[in-house]
């Protein structure tokens, strides 16, 4: 990409120079809307050097990679629970992958009932990372090298080799609006949506939301540092269901499902505040995930993304009682986050409330944790090894 065709042009090296030495420039995408109203996106992109984003919501898509350490005598692990929630032992001797949404065998809601509540992978996440006891129960085939057969014994997060939060697909650049057409109420990971479209649930946080503030993905990638639960984290790879062939507005903007992030950190470094397990009444479990990306504004076209607005960001509405899970379904409607943030939208004529499954309150506190941080000059910006693929062709 010629960078002749714009105005102001700045590197990645250039902006972390600044960062260092104090002088960077750093709002948040909320403060960055009104800046480019004021000032235009050329004068804008002259001043503002990073523009800070954040989204809280449960990801499904998330997980943990632990090693326990070699016990005495060797097992290999084949099978693993913690708390009793199976993980993943089909990696190595002492090593497992405990899933979010992974239920706690025993639990009532294994064959999900409404009116309980589940135990699950994200809340042994939640658990560890609090300091609590958690309960490990491992059984091997036995071998010459690995000739324990089973292994009890509880932990701390202290006693794990190693403990690494790797989710495989995060910060979901637009996601659907759910409703519920039919005459009975159904839960789903939207949560509970009442007959007769009495309640519609959404789950991004609109102009905060990472994605949202650089639709094409011009400085996001392998390698991109992120606030991630706390601590600092990475981009590792496009996330699973990628895919930033979709319906745009003319700003960019992705109208339905799009862009999303496989993303990896210490999860000892990370805390309860901004990872913490869920229970989805009537569907299973989850696990909440607060994730901040700094985007870089390189130019007047990066000026203009970040200052996208909630009325300038539509997603589109589902049926989740027929036509979602039929797996075919073709949306009702078309809704921006300026009226889902309101409270109430109106499909075919009906108002209808609105609910988040995320919380914009803690989005605005990440972005806001992310600028103090690169204020500080102990949060350097990551420049992508590879970019996420994106479908625009660049002169």
């Amino acid at each position: 990409m010629p960078m002749k065709k714009f105005k102001v042009n700045k590197t990645f090296q250039e902006i972390n120079k600044k960062i260092k030495s104090g002088r960077a420039v750093i709002v948040t995408a909320e403060e960055m809307i009104d800046i480019v109203e004021q000032n235009g996106e050329v004068e804008a992109a002259r001043k503002i050097d990073v523009v800070t984003t954040g989204t809280f919501a449960p990801m499904c898509s998330s997980g943990a990679f632990l090693n326990f350490g070699h016990t005495a005598p060797r097992i290999r692990a084949s099978k693993v629970w913690l708390n009793d929630v199976p993980a993943y032992g089909g990696i190595a001797a002492v090593d497992c992958y405990i899933g979010a949404t992974e239920v706690a065998e025993g639990d009532p809601l294994n064959s999900v009932y409404p009116g309980e509540f589940n135990y699950g992978g994200g809340h042994v996440i939640e658990d560890l990372i609090s300091g609590n006891i958690v309960k490990l129960r491992a059984e091997g085939y036995g071998t010459d090298c690995y000739p324990a057969r089973k292994h009890e014994k509880n932990i701390t997060i202290n006693d794990l080799k190693d403990a690494i939060l790797f989710n495989p697909r995060n910060a979901y650049q637009n996601y659907t609006c759910a409703v519920n057409l039919s005459d009975a109420t159904i839960y789903t990971y939207m949560g509970m949506l009442r007959p007769r479209m009495a309640n519609a649930s959404y789950s991004t946080s609109g102009q905060l939301s990472p994605l949202f503030n650089d639709p094409y993905y011009r400085t996001i990638g392998v390698g991109t540092r992120i606030f991630l639960g706390g601590a600092q984290g990475f981009v590792a790879w496009p996330g699973t269901q990628h895919n930033p062939d979709v319906p745009r507005t003319e700003g960019g903007v992705p109208m339905q499902g799009a862009g999303t992030i496989a993303v990896v950190g210490n999860l000892k470094e990370m805390n309860r505040e901004w990872l913490a397990g869920a229970s989805i009444l009537g569907y299973g479990v989850s696990l909440f995930v607060g994730i901040g990306i700094p985007i870089p504004v390189l130019d007047e076209e990066m000026a203009r993304f970040t200052a996208v607005k909630d009325e300038e960001i539509f997603t589109q509405i589902y049926d989740y009682s027929m036509d979602y899970p039929k797996g075919d379904s073709k949306p009702l409607a078309q809704v921006s986050y300026k009226e889902l943030r309101s409270g109430a939208i109106t499909i075919d004529g009906k108002k209808v409330s609105t609910a988040p499954l995320s919380s914009y309150y803690k989005a605005r506190q990440i972005a806001e944790l992310l600028k103090e941080w690169l204020g500080k000059g102990n949060f350097l910006l990551g420049e992508p090894q590879q970019n996420l693929p994106s479908t625009r062709t660049r002169p």
